[in-house]
């Protein structure tokens, strides 16, 4: 029989082995950060071209400190601390943003058919609805190690520039699904793309708002061919997200150092600010970026033409748009069809109840 000593060495020898083996495979290692863009190049040839990308898992990892890491340009830290990894499923979350929370007495009865909606064509998501309060709290939380993008989240002056820049935050740290609170699900996401559609080379889905085919389009919209941004999916990280989280968050800065962050004194309006303006520069941007996208004879011109007229899902990359009856059918214009059409996924109320009474009429 072993002594009280030999088996007190003994178990100290095995767990000095078991630790030693751990850490032989554990060993941390930190993702370094490319001052360029993101490396992952996409060979476009028409519609349905693919990104060339790998796995993350594949790719070499060198070590960086954290104070390398906080002297990085502000889209540099955000691709660290939310990198994209093209194939990854898609996250089952659902966000959506409210004064109060649906368990509230104070959240109002027209909204409750439309929020339930989500979670009825969703079983097994996550679906959040999150307050004012907690958006903050949240934001300040996923991106505690980017302090600039906190400053310009709580240093907004109106609510609606909160809700717009909280919906591209969300979605490049957490991904999912965002949709507005007056939105009702008319099918599940798992009907918007093809049955036979690879979704692994699929990292954003966004729709188109509007189409304006007539000269004088400029009167009544930002731009020629408008995308939606009341509903968008993504897998986190996706470099559009990047692109208007920083966009967003460079402009309120400035403006803020100008003492001209404030409710009738900025120098974008809404829609250039945070809204649909952004959002389609941003995916614009994306699809003209040398970075991500070659064509066959050089450099992508990817412009409102290649969109307009939209029936059917349009691929580019690794984005899919969809056409104007997705997310904006019965507007009864600009050929949006009914919401019984197959492509009809997503009916928007308008409701707007964050605007001023003169815009909730408006699109945005």
């Amino acid at each position: 029989m072993w002594s009280f000593k030999k088996a007190l060495f003994a178990a100290a020898a095995v767990l000095t082995f078991f630790i030693l083996l751990r850490n032989s495979h554990t060993t941390p290692r930190v993702p370094s950060i490319k001052t360029s863009s993101d490396s992952s190049k996409a060979a476009t040839t028409s519609d349905s071209s693919r990104i060339n990308t790998s796995p993350r898992s594949k790719r070499p990892i060198d070590q960086v400190s954290l104070s390398e890491i906080a002297g990085k340009p502000l889209r540099d830290r955000l691709r660290y601390y939310y990198p994209y990894d093209l194939e990854q499923k898609f996250p089952a979350y659902i966000w959506q943003t409210w004064k109060y929370t649906p368990a509230s007495g104070d959240f109002g009865e027209s909204l409750r058919p439309l929020e339930a909606s989500w979670s009825e064509k969703h079983p097994g998501f996550v679906h959040e609805v999150v307050t004012d309060d907690a958006a903050k709290n949240l934001i300040k939380y996923l991106y505690a190690g980017i302090p600039e993008v906190i400053d310009a989240f709580i240093s907004m002056p109106l609510p609606v520039l909160k809700a717009d820049f909280f919906r591209y935050l969300i979605l490049y740290a957490r991904g999912g699904i965002y949709s507005d609170i007056d939105t009702s699900a008319l099918k599940a996401a798992t009907e918007w793309l093809p049955e036979d559609f690879d979704r692994s080379t699929v990292g954003l889905i966004t729709g188109v708002e509007a189409d304006p085919d007539r000269p004088d389009w400029s009167e009544w919209y930002s731009r020629r061919l408008q995308l939606c941004q009341w509903t968008i999916q993504s897998k986190p990280g996706h470099p559009v997200l990047r692109d208007a989280v920083a966009f967003i968050t460079e402009e309120a800065l400035r403006m803020k150092k100008l003492n001209i962050l404030k409710e009738g004194k900025m120098d974008k309006t809404v829609m250039e600010f945070t809204g649909p303006a952004v959002w389609t520069d941003s995916v614009f941007r994306y699809f003209n970026n040398p970075d991500y996208f070659e064509g066959a004879g050089g450099r992508l011109n990817v412009t409102a033409m290649n969109f307009t007229g939209l029936t059917t899902q349009k691929k580019i990359g690794d984005v899919v748009v969809l056409p104007i009856t997705s997310f904006s059918p019965g507007v009864g214009q600009m050929g949006a069809k009914e919401q019984d059409d197959p492509m009809a996924f997503v009916k928007h109320e308008f409701e707007g109840s964050w605007k001023p009474a003169g815009e909730k009429n408006g699109i945005h």
